[in-house]
Protein backbone atom coordinates (compact mmCIF):
# COMPACT_ATOMS: atom_id res chain seq x y z
CA UNK A 1 0.00 0.00 0.00
CA UNK A 2 1.28 3.45 -0.90
CA UNK A 3 2.63 5.26 2.16
CA UNK A 4 0.21 8.19 1.91
CA UNK A 5 -2.78 5.81 1.99
CA UNK A 6 -1.76 3.87 5.10
CA UNK A 7 -3.84 4.50 8.22
CA UNK A 8 -2.33 7.13 10.55
CA UNK A 9 -2.85 6.14 14.16
CA UNK A 10 -1.89 8.53 16.95
CA UNK A 11 -0.62 7.13 20.23
CA UNK A 12 -0.99 9.60 23.07
CA UNK A 13 0.23 9.22 26.63
CA UNK A 14 2.54 10.53 29.32
CA UNK A 15 6.17 11.43 28.77
CA UNK A 16 7.10 9.50 31.91
CA UNK A 17 5.47 6.16 32.74
CA UNK A 18 5.96 2.83 34.48
CA UNK A 19 7.62 -0.18 32.87
CA UNK A 20 4.20 -1.86 32.58
CA UNK A 21 2.73 1.11 30.69
CA UNK A 22 5.84 1.26 28.48
CA UNK A 23 5.20 -2.40 27.58
CA UNK A 24 1.56 -1.67 26.69
CA UNK A 25 2.68 1.23 24.48
CA UNK A 26 5.38 -0.90 22.83
CA UNK A 27 2.77 -3.56 22.01
CA UNK A 28 0.40 -0.94 20.57
CA UNK A 29 3.17 0.45 18.35
CA UNK A 30 4.18 -3.00 17.14
CA UNK A 31 0.58 -3.89 16.36
CA UNK A 32 0.06 -0.65 14.42
CA UNK A 33 3.12 -1.48 12.28
CA UNK A 34 2.06 -5.09 11.71
CA UNK A 35 -1.32 -3.82 10.48
CA UNK A 36 0.40 -1.46 8.02
CA UNK A 37 -0.37 1.74 9.91
CA UNK A 38 1.83 4.78 10.44
CA UNK A 39 2.42 5.69 14.08
CA UNK A 40 1.92 9.35 14.99
CA UNK A 41 3.12 10.51 18.40
CA UNK A 42 4.52 13.50 20.27
CA UNK A 43 8.06 12.34 19.51
CA UNK A 44 9.49 12.46 23.03
CA UNK A 45 9.83 9.89 25.85
CA UNK A 46 7.57 7.61 27.87
CA UNK A 47 4.56 6.24 26.00
CA UNK A 48 5.64 8.09 22.84
CA UNK A 49 9.09 6.49 22.77
CA UNK A 50 7.84 3.03 23.72
CA UNK A 51 5.15 3.05 21.00
CA UNK A 52 7.63 4.29 18.39
CA UNK A 53 10.12 1.61 19.46
CA UNK A 54 7.48 -1.09 19.06
CA UNK A 55 6.53 0.21 15.64
CA UNK A 56 10.17 0.31 14.49
CA UNK A 57 10.85 -3.19 15.85
CA UNK A 58 7.92 -4.43 13.74
CA UNK A 59 9.17 -2.65 10.60
CA UNK A 60 6.81 0.32 10.77
CA UNK A 61 6.96 4.02 10.01
CA UNK A 62 6.92 6.62 12.79
CA UNK A 63 6.22 10.35 12.89
CA UNK A 64 6.94 12.57 15.89
CA UNK A 65 5.19 15.93 16.25
CA UNK A 66 7.69 17.77 18.44
CA UNK A 67 6.83 20.58 20.86
CA UNK A 68 10.24 22.25 20.55
CA UNK A 69 12.34 23.76 17.75
CA UNK A 70 14.99 21.05 17.38
CA UNK A 71 14.54 17.80 15.45
CA UNK A 72 17.31 16.29 17.59
CA UNK A 73 14.85 16.29 20.52
CA UNK A 74 12.97 13.39 18.93
CA UNK A 75 13.39 9.96 20.46
CA UNK A 76 15.63 7.62 18.43
CA UNK A 77 12.67 5.66 17.00
CA UNK A 78 11.09 8.60 15.16
CA UNK A 79 11.59 8.38 11.38
CA UNK A 80 10.14 11.77 10.58
CA UNK A 81 10.42 14.51 13.22
CA UNK A 82 8.00 17.39 12.66
CA UNK A 83 9.42 20.46 14.38
CA UNK A 84 6.73 22.86 15.61
CA UNK A 85 8.21 25.03 18.40
CA UNK A 86 4.57 25.23 19.59
CA UNK A 87 4.77 23.58 23.01
CA UNK A 88 1.48 21.98 24.01
CA UNK A 89 -0.27 23.64 21.08
CA UNK A 90 1.32 20.93 18.95
CA UNK A 91 -1.35 18.60 20.36
CA UNK A 92 -3.72 19.97 17.72
CA UNK A 93 -1.33 18.78 15.00
CA UNK A 94 -1.05 15.35 16.66
CA UNK A 95 -4.81 14.96 16.60
CA UNK A 96 -5.47 16.40 13.14
CA UNK A 97 -2.71 14.28 11.59
CA UNK A 98 -4.17 11.11 13.13
CA UNK A 99 -7.19 9.32 11.71
CA UNK A 100 -7.80 7.81 15.17
CA UNK A 101 -6.01 8.14 18.48
CA UNK A 102 -5.19 5.59 21.14
CA UNK A 103 -4.80 7.17 24.58
CA UNK A 104 -2.70 5.11 26.98
CA UNK A 105 -3.05 6.32 30.56
CA UNK A 106 -1.95 9.97 30.57
CA UNK A 107 -2.15 13.24 32.39
CA UNK A 108 -3.52 16.61 31.42
CA UNK A 109 -1.64 16.65 28.08
CA UNK A 110 -3.26 13.36 27.06
CA UNK A 111 -6.60 14.64 28.28
CA UNK A 112 -6.20 17.71 26.06
CA UNK A 113 -5.54 15.45 23.07
CA UNK A 114 -8.61 13.37 23.88
CA UNK A 115 -10.73 16.53 24.11
CA UNK A 116 -9.35 17.89 20.84
CA UNK A 117 -10.00 14.57 19.09
CA UNK A 118 -13.58 14.48 20.36
CA UNK A 119 -14.09 18.09 19.25
CA UNK A 120 -12.65 17.32 15.77
CA UNK A 121 -14.54 14.06 15.30
CA UNK A 122 -11.39 11.92 15.45
CA UNK A 123 -12.17 8.48 16.95
CA UNK A 124 -10.71 7.95 20.44
CA UNK A 125 -9.71 4.59 21.91
CA UNK A 126 -8.76 4.42 25.59
CA UNK A 127 -6.37 1.82 27.00
CA UNK A 128 -6.17 2.28 30.77
CA UNK A 129 -6.88 5.95 30.15
CA UNK A 130 -9.43 8.64 30.89
CA UNK A 131 -13.15 8.05 31.09
CA UNK A 132 -15.28 11.17 31.02
CA UNK A 133 -18.63 11.89 32.61
CA UNK A 134 -20.40 15.03 31.43
CA UNK A 135 -22.13 17.31 33.93
CA UNK A 136 -25.90 17.21 34.48
CA UNK A 137 -26.16 13.63 33.22
CA UNK A 138 -25.42 14.53 29.61
CA UNK A 139 -24.43 11.98 27.00
CA UNK A 140 -20.91 10.66 27.63
CA UNK A 141 -18.38 11.34 24.88
CA UNK A 142 -17.60 8.47 22.53
CA UNK A 143 -14.39 6.95 23.83
CA UNK A 144 -14.06 3.26 23.07
CA UNK A 145 -12.56 1.66 26.17
CA UNK A 146 -10.50 -1.47 25.50
CA UNK A 147 -8.48 -3.89 27.62
CA UNK A 148 -5.56 -4.94 25.42
CA UNK A 149 -3.14 -3.39 22.92
CA UNK A 150 -4.55 -5.62 20.17
CA UNK A 151 -8.11 -4.47 20.90
CA UNK A 152 -6.91 -0.85 20.88
CA UNK A 153 -5.39 -1.11 17.41
CA UNK A 154 -8.33 -3.08 16.01
CA UNK A 155 -10.71 -0.40 17.31
CA UNK A 156 -8.55 2.42 15.90
CA UNK A 157 -8.38 0.79 12.48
Amino acid sequence: MELRHRPRIGVMGPGACSARVRQLAWQVGACIAREGGILICGGLGGVMEAAASGAKDAGGVTVGILPRADAEDANPYVDLPIVTDMGNARNVINVLTSQAIIAIQGGSGTLSEIALALKCGTPVVGLESWTLTPPEGGIPPEIEIVRTPEEAVAAAL
